[in-house]
């Protein structure tokens, strides 16, 4: 390999050498072949000839180790062969190929220049020889040009080349850097749904197993058999949609499938959701617009999980019989949902705090974050509040 300055890699020297070595002897053998096969009516070749020719052709061995150099050391035997008389279409190869290589690993500047020193030596030789019809002149000058002329373009070629080769790359990339980062959005999204689905189910498990316990405690001789039945089927109808959603969820995550096999929750489930926490012993009050229209695919799946935790937050932290009020309501501009709760009743004993870090109010952070909304949580005088703002607009582009 040669670098664009006619340096060559350190690993490919070799065979570059071997390469110009290669095409000296072959010029040799043509500069020779032209000197004895073509009839000269100048200076007849002797020993001194030979050596200038030879000068001419042997340190093209180096072309592109040292293309300026080389072209200067050939220019100058060649400069005196000329004006000595000798046959002057033998060197004219030798000549070309050494200003060849010197236009074709530019700069453009140096072309420019090597052409005028070229036709400023043409002038000399024919000017020193004792002119002659300017025609000549003019031909010789203009296979030089034309020479220099198609090593820039080899020269633009290869440089159209590399910068295609980066672009390439480059693209290639950006295309991998854009996969990672649909990956790690997609590991985020899948988290957030698990962590959703589980906290909200264990959570209506939980309340729901309390009540059965309560239930089978504290009157065993006045059970109310089918409130008990009941609670056992709600029970067991929340693990069977649990158990339901977490193989889709997995599924795709495993990649059996491209897309999931459903359209994702929106803001049409949301009764679903608050039915779900009355069953559980929640007191909601819901609040809808009467037609909310359609609405981002996103942003309707973000407000249907933020409602989600929400409620199961304030179900598991307030505990049975809390009151929970759920406003939304639709803007030209944005879609804003609050979830409000008052605490626990009154009299009632507050629920054990969960052990460890709780990561709901992270993940509906992120949820919000990702179509461009906020979202603000915290206590109130009487209790727990979250609120969340949609912006339509980013949704839709995203």
């Amino acid at each position: 390999m040669v670098s664009l300055r006619g340096r060559p890699l350190p690993e490919g020297r070799g065979r570059v050498l071997a390469e110009d070595a290669l095409l000296t002897a072959v010029l040799a053998v043509l500069s020779a072949s032209v000197v004895l096969l073509l009839e000269h009516d100048g200076r007849p070749m002797d020993g001194l000839g030979w050596a200038l020719l030879a000068g001419a052709v042997l340190p093209l061995v180096l072309r592109r180790c040292a293309p300026l150099t080389v072209l200067l050391v050939v220019l100058a035997p060649v400069a005196v062969y000329h004006r000595l008389d000798y046959q002057h279409a033998a060197p004219f190869v030798a000549t070309a190929v050494a200003a060849y290589t010197v236009a074709a690993v530019g700069p453009r500047r140096r072309t420019v220049l090597l052409g005028a020193v070229v036709l400023l030596v043409v002038l000399v030789v024919w000017r020193g020889n004792g002119g002659g019809p300017a025609l000549k002149l003019l031909r010789i000058s203009g296979w030089m040009l034309c020479v220099i002329a198609l090593g820039e373009v080899a020269r633009l070629h290869r440089r159209l080349l590399a910068a295609a080769r980066d672009r390439a790359e480059r693209a290639e990339r950006d295309r991998e850097e854009e996969a990672a980062r649909r990956v790690a959005e997609e590991r985020l999204r899948v988290a957030r749904d698990l962590h959703d689905l589980l906290a909200h189910s264990i959570t209506v498990i939980g309340v729901r197993a309390s009540v059965a316990s309560h239930l089978l405690t504290t009157a065993p001789e006045r059970q109310d058999r089918p409130t008990l039945v009941a609670t056992l089927d709600g029970i067991h109808a929340v693990c069977q949609d649990a158990r339901a959603e977490l193989r889709d969820t997995l599924r795709v995550l495993r990649g059996d499938e491209d897309e999931p096999p459903g359209p994702l929750p929106g803001v049409d489930g949301i009764p679903d959701l608050v039915r779900a926490a009355e069953e559980s012993g929640a007191l909601v009050e819901l609040a809808l617009p009467p037609e909310p229209g359609p609405l981002p695919g996103l942003v309707s799946s973000a407000a249907y999980r933020v409602t989600q935790e929400a409620l199961t937050n304030a179900v598991r932290h307030a505990g049975p019989g809390v009151r929970i009020r759920v406003r939304l309501c639709r803007d030209p501009d944005a879609l804003r949902l609050t979830v409000a709760d008052e605490g626990p009743p009154p009299g009632a004993a507050p629920p054990a705090p969960p052990g460890g870090a709780g990561l709901g109010l992270a993940g509906m952070r992120e949820r919000v974050r990702g179509v461009g909304g906020t979202l603000t949580a915290g206590p109130t005088a009487d209790g727990f509040a979250v609120t969340a703002e949609l912006p339509l607009t980013a949704g839709a582009r995203s």
